[in-house]
């Protein structure tokens, strides 16, 4: 709760820079998935930090935090009756009351991380898509999920069609065809690389897809016959979005271009550098002419798109310096610390504990952080040799079952030089 109430006086001032423009400030770690409610009134936002926003379009401003994820939140729908559904690295979805910002029921069975939702035509049905290589059609009634079964590699993407019917896309290059059921009935698309993305528009008789190796395509329903190819040799394509009447599509890739797609005859409105620093991580338009997006810095950003041309906000947060303007220590921090902690004392939205302090500092002792048993329960004194050993060895190995990702410094001299850097900058324990 005091964590909620210092975030809503942090924003009690949105932060705009030209007309038309927002961000939306909190988040303690890079927006992995955006999306707007149908009215335009509302958005949701699912980051690194393990929560998700709900916000005030019509000022900017944070309604409350949805808390309960235990890893990354990944992607987020708005759902009819005021609910909304929300999945991440935990492996599990969790529907959400918006009014009282309560989890009303965690949703349980997949065994990898859930990186996309997609809500049925009818508002019954959810589809997750899972890196345990299935996809999932859960009813919001809560009976017992339909699964998909024979992708060879992560699901990436699944849609439901109005008959009842499923589409989904894997990183094992395919986009198949599901009866209701999840029997199998056919493969749309047979691609050479990954597929991350896809956008359904079955009264137009087209189904669009962006790819790993940058490939952005649509093909006709009915013949799977190609219909345009927008591919602009950037990669790799992270979301697509199109607006309510599917008659424009954004594409945003790794190297933080959007690109904006007129569907009726497949030719291309903008291309513009939109994030300097980082990847366009998701997507969704607010009416026609706004984009929300989310990207490597903590917050999302909502910004204009006309007709002549994108406008986007000058003075965009970099969420690295120059790599030449730092130290080699600072360097190895930023790449490999950066995200998850914070250097200054006090709780964060960080997705990791604050490092103020750890040097002397028992392993899980942050107070107010939720930290895994492995670590409540460890031995370890943060140190200069204990420090070493994390990035030598690498977190699976030298604590398994903690929350931090799979990494490691190989080289001794950078892991000394970040120590030298964190013992500088961490201040001293009490």
């Amino acid at each position: 709760m005091f964590r909620w109430m210092i975030a809503l006086m942090l924003l009690a001032t949105p932060i705009q820079a030209g007309e038309g423009y927002a961000r939306l400030s909190g988040h303690g770690g890079p927006v992995k998935g955006v999306a707007v409610s149908p009215d335009g009134a509302y958005a949701l936002t699912a980051s690194f930090d393990y929560s998700v926003g709900l916000w005030d379009l019509s000022q900017n401003r944070l309604i409350h935090w949805l808390e309960g994820h235990e890893a990354a939140a990944n992607t987020v729908l708005f759902l009819p009756d005021n609910r909304a559904v929300s999945a991440g690295d935990d492996f599990d979805l969790i529907l959400w009351d918006l009014s009282s910002g309560e989890a009303l029921r965690r949703m349980e069975g997949h065994q990898g991380k859930l990186i996309s939702l997609s809500l049925s035509p009818d508002g019954k049905w959810v589809a997750s898509s899972g890196w345990d290589g299935l996809a999932a059609l859960w009813p919001l009634e809560g009976e017992d999920p339909i699964w998909l079964r024979g992708h060879k590699a992560n699901v990436n993407a699944a849609e439901v069609a109005a008959d009842g019917t499923v589409y989904t896309a894997s990183y094992d290059g395919s986009i198949r065809h599901w009866a209701a059921d999840g029997t199998a009935l056919a493969t749309l698309v047979s691609h050479g690389f990954g597929i991350n993305q896809m956008v359904l528009n079955e009264a137009a008789g087209w189904l669009a897809y962006g790819a790993v190796d940058g490939t952005v395509r649509a093909i006709a329903l009915d013949s799977h016959e190609p219909l345009a190819d927008l591919t602009a040799d950037r990669k790799p394509i992270l979301a697509l979005a199109a607006n309510a009447d599917r008659t424009r599509l954004a594409v945003g890739d790794g190297q933080g271009y959007i690109m904006i797609i007129d569907t009726t005859d497949w030719s291309i409105l903008h291309d513009f550098h939109a994030a300097k620093t980082g990847p366009i991580w998701a997507l969704a338009w607010e009416g026609d002419t706004r984009l929300l997006a989310g990207g490597i810095s903590d917050d999302a950003v909502l910004w204009p798109v006309g007709e002549t041309g994108a406008v986007f906000a000058e003075g965009q947060r970099a969420f690295h310096r120059d790599p030449a303007e730092m130290s080699n220590g600072e360097r190895q921090f930023t790449r490999k610390c950066s995200i998850c902690h914070d250097l200054t004392p006090g709780t964060s939205r960080r997705a990791g504990p604050t490092l103020h302090g750890l040097f002397g500092r028992r392993a899980g002792t942050v107070e107010g952080y939720l930290y895994s048993d492995t670590l409540k329960n460890s031995d370890i004194v943060w140190g200069s040799d204990t420090i070493d050993k994390l990035f030598d060895l690498g977190p699976d190995h030298y604590t398994p079952g903690t929350k931090m990702p799979m990494q490691r410094i190989a080289r001794l001299e950078d892991r000394q030089d970040l120590i030298e850097f964190l013992r500088k900058n961490t201040g001293e324990t009490q």
